[in-house]
């Protein structure tokens, strides 16, 4: 495969040198367009003058005449050159073009005898000689390595890849819209911490030299963006990466893409009814449907509900279980195929179960309300009962899309819980953050919705990779 490689750049660069020779230089200027091909199409009109520019990914030589097909990122077009209608050279020329040539092109638009839209050329220039062969036009980029590390290739190669990016700015762009329309204040805030916090993550250190200290790169937007709160912004949101320096998988990336939203005098309901309204909007604006998710698991976003945490837990381990001592509920656990770390206790047992047999038994929207309080130390308990917060985590298609809180504002017991997070190392607590609460934040909803997974459930995506551009890979 090297050796064959190796003949083709060969073969290329003799074209090259054979172009130059004739007068095109390989890697020309910049060509002003008519407009994107795309616009082309959708304003024909035949023997209208244009000027298109895209790579070459098909070619016809039919001796005095070839056919051609440029592609640029809206669309693919038909081309026609003759060589009594070109001149000779630059007929000639351009039979010397290889498949993935970017080319720009000046002439009139016709329809062939098969009705297909096409320029007939009366002017072409060579803007870019590539010296490397694309994948191979029927079978693509079969190799998922390759796709994932030449994302380049997997984009020309693979139309299904080129799309979901193209729907994953389409949602974004889309989500932005409507949280503006909501009156919601798009804000940024540092992705270099002091202090790891806003959630319970491995993070990714380094060392600032100028200040001489070790910092981290976020795990969460969170506490800077109660922060505003407490100054007095009463509904914020945030679309930016996060960093978390653990596993990958279908579902796990470390560098990853969220949404955070805060609203002042807002809960946990007020949350709730935000993700649905956004999901539905972004499904119908978006997609064109509210049937969406992977072939396997169908979604249907028209049905939602909630449902109690611990009676999901109940009707999986047993009506008994919360009355169980420690040990009971671990061989419950066991039964159901959990494996647990030996340190582990209740919570962290009884959440084994929720995550590993439950969770992907949810496919339609479901928020699944009042979580044990040490599973969210930044929540607020509920009214009746202290040990649970009054939270919800949105499980769709068998996975977490959005976790939503009634904000914790009350910095003693937040003081509390984060000491506890911190496992008692004082220096792992934001005092600045805490700081910030004793001057009075509001009561307040709160709510991450990680952005890959959403594009995945809303795409039909099998992996975290096909969502991301460049995923992190493990060096070759």
């Amino acid at each position: 495969m090297e050796q064959e490689t190796s003949d083709v750049r060969a073969q290329r660069l003799e074209n090259l040198k054979r172009l130059e020779e004739a007068g095109y230089p390989p890697f020309g200027p910049a060509f002003e367009r008519t407009g994107l091909l795309a616009d082309i199409r959708k304003q024909f009109e035949a023997d209208k003058s244009v000027r298109a520019a895209g790579r070459i990914v098909g070619l016809r030589d039919m001796g005095k005449s070839i056919f051609a097909h440029i592609q640029d990122g809206s669309d693919k077009y038909q081309i026609y050159l003759k060589k009594n209608q070109v001149g000779e050279e630059a007929f000639d020329a351009f039979s010397i073009l290889d498949l993935g040539d970017h080319v720009g092109v000046e002439g009139t638009l016709f329809l062939t005898r098969t009705e297909e839209q096409t320029i007939k050329v009366s002017d072409w220039t060579l803007l870019s000689k590539a010296l490397l062969p694309l994948p191979d036009k029927w079978d693509g980029l079969q190799d998922v390595e390759a796709r994932y590390r030449q994302r380049y290739l997997d984009l020309i190669a693979n139309e299904d890849s080129f799309r979901v990016f193209k729907l994953r700015s389409a949602i974004v762009r889309e989500m932005r819209r409507f949280l503006d329309g909501e009156d919601y204040l798009e804000v940024e805030t540092p992705m270099i911490h002091s202090i790891a916090g806003g959630a319970a993550a491995t993070p990714f250190e380094t060392h600032y030299n100028t200040l001489n200290m070790d910092v981290y790169f976020r795990i969460a937007p969170e506490l800077y963006l109660k922060r505003l709160l407490v100054g007095g912004f009463d509904r914020v949101y945030e679309i930016n990466r996060n960093f978390r320096n653990e596993g990958l998988s279908r579902w796990h990336n470390p560098e990853f893409t969220a949404l955070e939203i805060y609203e002042a005098y807002g809960d946990r309901s007020t949350m709730q009814r935000l993700i649905e309204d956004l999901i539905k909007h972004l499904a119908t604006t978006v997609m064109g449907t509210l049937q969406v998710g992977f072939d396997d698991t169908p979604v249907d976003l028209s049905e939602w509900r909630s449902v109690n945490y611990d009676d999901l837990i109940a009707d999986t381990a047993g009506a008994d279980y919360a009355s169980l001592d420690l040990a009971a509920k671990r061989e419950r656990a066991e039964e159901l195929g959990c494996k647990l770390a030996p340190e582990w206790g209740e919570v962290e047992v009884t959440q084994e179960i929720f995550e590993k047999v439950i969770e992907k038994t949810l496919i339609n929207p479901t928020f699944v309300t009042r979580l044990p309080a040490p599973l969210v130390p930044l929540a607020k308990p509920c009214d009746d009962d202290p040990t649970r917060v009054d939270v919800f985590e949105l499980i769709i298609g068998g996975r977490e899309i959005a976790p939503g809180y009634s904000e914790l504002n009350d910095p003693i017991i937040q003081r509390e819980r984060l000491v506890a997070q911190a496992a008692g190392d004082s220096s792992q607590v934001d005092e600045d953050f805490l700081l910030a609460l004793e001057h009075g934040m509001p009561p307040a909803g709160g709510m991450g919705v990680g952005i890959d997974r959403l594009v995945m459930l809303l795409t039909g995506a099998e992996s975290i990779r096909d969502v991301i551009l460049f995923p992190q890979m493990k060096p070759r």
